[in-house]
């Protein structure tokens, strides 16, 4: 496998995400640096007996957290008290506790595709670089440096405000049954029409065989259709130029069409109510050719005890749309709350939580995708792991052709709810074309309410 250099490693590339911005920044921030060395040594111990509070999203990866914290509190003789909440209570307690003004967690986790703009708006967490720039407060092995250069601007404001470290990068692929597609001598499509045509030849309800399955419930069907969307020369479903809703353009009818033949013709009974989990335990029961989903929903899958499928798993990246080839990009940065009166002690958490070490075991446990470079270049850990070769080189070239999977908006789950029922119906057979021109007339004076908000 070859290696990634951190000019393309995870990111959505340096022409997408301001790069160049970046770079200068780092060069600022290494003068500083140098600077700092002088004002104290650096020492894990230098916070030994307080007690902070961390506020984590319940996925593979917070369970990572949480399994070696004792390995932190030994290192600093720092108590931390670690809660895991699903996804979308989740983003519900933060933002509430933040506006409260008084919340109960010193260190927490932000989706960036959902609460990036609304917690940059309202500065709910602070801004790292001072820390970053104190060498009496950054380990010297933390090297910033190792963090690719789209997942640091995915954790940056539009302000320049580096209010949370990147922890992870939700890149979508498939996932998809080498068994079945052999018993049909079928490759892996490369194209999303190809892809179609591969998951019709392979569906046999009589069987209760499944081309494709995927998320059909609202809200959560919102990225599939963003992963066809990407391939089209409109790529977005908000200009990011001038804030202007494109949900109801050919291209946006297109993308729909192709959710709504997958789903429809190709697909389990009952998959309107699919979540990421219903489509993981369909797959995983070998009723499906294809799974559209993220990164981080592979361990299970070569889990022997529970997959029927375990040993038979591809992994690949996504096919090339019309126009374009991206995979939807999403990820989670770490923050440490304005309001918290223990900052320094936190900033020793977010140092360790995102160190090389546990980012690696992120990976090599099939956990998700790291936001830093280094873990990809573990030819060791990565010969050693559980998780065949191609499921390391997909998230390799993946972050190769990454780009943001929704619009960087303040009402992301009200776009998600709007769009993701007209989806939804589509499912139920109703006109494509219809309902994403419903939506988006639905949905267009909210996004332009919360522009002249901003």
């Amino acid at each position: 496998m070859s290696k990634v250099t951190r000019r393309v490693a995870l990111g959505a590339g340096a022409a997408l995400l301001a790069a160049p911005a970046l770079v200068r920044q780092g060069h600022a921030q290494g003068a500083a640096d140098r600077g700092a060395a002088n004002r104290g040594a650096f020492n894990w111990k230098r916070f030994s007996g307080e007690r902070i509070e961390v506020s984590l999203t319940a996925t593979p990866r917070s369970q990572i957290l949480a399994q070696y914290n004792k390995e932190f509190e030994d290192l600093t003789g720092i108590r931390v008290g670690v809660e895991q909440i699903p996804e979308q209570q989740h983003r519900q307690k933060f933002a509430i506790e933040f506006a409260s003004g008084r919340p109960s967690f010193d260190v927490v986790t932000i989706s960036l595709h959902v609460n990036k703009r609304q917690v940059g708006r309202a500065k709910w967490c602070m801004d790292l670089r001072p820390l970053l720039q104190d060498a009496s407060l950054t380990s010297p092995e933390f090297d910033f440096a190792d963090f690719s250069a789209g997942a640091v601007a995915y954790s940056t404001q539009s302000d320049g405000r580096l209010d949370t470290m990147p922890h992870d990068n939700d890149l979508w692929i498939i996932y998809y049954n080498k068994e079945m597609l052999a018993q049909r001598g079928l490759a892996m499509p490369k194209t999303w029409d190809e892809f179609y045509t591969a998951a019709k030849a392979l569906t046999d309800p009589s069987k209760q065989q499944y081309g494709f399955v995927g998320r059909g419930l609202r809200n959560a069907n919102v990225p599939v259709y963003a992963s066809f969307l990407l391939g089209t020369q409109q790529r977005d479903s908000v200009d990011p130029a001038t804030m202007r809703l494109m949900t109801d353009t050919p291209d946006a009818i297109w993308a729909g069409q192709m959710y709504q033949k997958l789903l429809r013709e190709c697909a389990p009974p009952g998959v309107v109510g699919f979540n990421w989990n219903e489509s993981q335990t369909s797959f995983m029961q070998g009723r499906a050719a294809f799974w559209l989903d993220g990164v981080g929903f592979a361990a299970p899958l070569e889990d022997r005890q529970r997959s029927r499928v375990a040993g038979k798993v591809g992994y690949a990246v996504v096919p090339a749309g019309p126009a374009h080839h991206h995979c939807a990009l999403f990820g989670t940065g770490m923050g440490i709350s304005e309001m918290s009166s223990k900052k320094e002690p936190s900033w020793l958490y977010v140092q360790w939580a995102l160190n090389k070490q546990n980012q690696l075991r992120f990976l090599t446990s099939g956990a998700g995708a790291p936001a830093r470079s280094s873990a990809y270049r573990n030819e060791e850990a990565i010969a050693t792991s559980r998780f065949p070769r191609d499921f390391f080189t997909t998230l390799i070239e993946s972050g190769k052709i990454a780009r943001p999977g929704l619009p960087e908006i303040v009402p992301v789950t009200e776009f998600r709810d709007t769009i993701g029922t007209a989806l939804t119906n589509t499912i139920g057979g109703a006109d494509v074309a219809a309902e994403l021109k419903r939506a988006t007339e639905a949905f267009r004076p909210v996004l332009e309410q919360s522009e002249r908000a901003s």
